[in-house]
């Protein structure tokens, strides 16, 4: 699934949401110097921010599609999981992964960052959590649940989104600690909203893990589903969204 969001490169720039710039302003002021390195970078959204926030950023993608749409888009990208990248003996004031350290192994993704970062650089995992207006979550849970059959993740949780994701932010944090490289792991929370009209959403949605790997045939009803549910609404809704990073300095 790491290596299938690649299918449709433009649509997932164009669809997937950048995140808050009060985040890349902190982690900016938080590192010692301008040189960053963004792990998993997937097309660019966060690396042009912190290129928009005067820093100097370095990609590292195991995608070749994805690293050719960013490549175009003005980045300097390196094909390779960030775990069989070669540094080359090059340091950076901070190492960033936006919603992709999930595929990195915690623990030798911490120490491998460790590595690379200069004293007092930081390290910074970040994740957009999203929670949907109820009709819209369950018209998802149904339409999975008949087109996907079998699929996991059919059924709205009864924890929040927040808490689901808590698990993978406990996870990265311990890798950090276990790494035994840095100071105290602290956590930043930024809550904020979109409004999606009903094209918007169903444009983004292919880029889902949930679905990149859906038959062509199948992808159709999916939308479908969600749709009709979206027109029923009105024909748009507020996506509340929470922007959670764990970091920690380089000791």
């Amino acid at each position: 699934m790491a290596e299938s969001f690649g299918v449709d490169a433009e649509r997932y720039d164009r669809t997937r949401p950048p995140y808050p710039d009060a985040m890349v302003e902190r982690i900016v002021a938080a590192a010692p110097g301008p040189d960053v390195l963004d792990v998993g970078c997937g097309t660019g959204i966060a690396a042009r921010q912190f290129q928009a926030a005067g820093c100097t950023v370095l990609g590292v993608e195991p995608d070749a599609r994805m690293a050719g749409f960013a490549r175009r888009r003005g980045l300097e990208v390196e094909v390779a999981t960030f775990e069989a990248w070669d540094p080359a003996g090059r340091t950076f004031d901070a190492v960033v992964a936006g919603t992709a350290w999930h595929w990195v192994d915690p623990v030798a993704g911490a120490a491998k960052a460790a590595g690379v970062l200069r004293p007092g650089g930081r390290l910074a995992l970040f994740w957009h959590v999203f929670e949907p207006p109820l009709v819209v979550a369950e018209a998802h849970a149904e339409v999975y649940r008949r087109v996907m059959s079998g699929f996991p993740s059919q059924d709205r949780p009864a924890v929040s989104a927040l808490d689901g994701y808590r698990p993978l932010f406990t996870k990265a944090a311990g890798g950090i600690r276990d790494a035994g490289a840095f100071g105290d792991v602290e956590e930043w929370r930024y809550d904020w909203q979109r409004f999606y009209t009903r094209d918007e959403w169903l444009d983004q949605m292919p880029t889902s893990g949930a679905l990149t790997r859906l038959p062509p045939d199948a992808l159709p009803e999916v939308l479908a589903g969600v749709g009709d549910a979206i027109d029923a609404m009105g024909g748009g809704f507020t996506m509340s969204y929470v922007t959670v990073v764990v970091t920690a300095t380089r000791t």
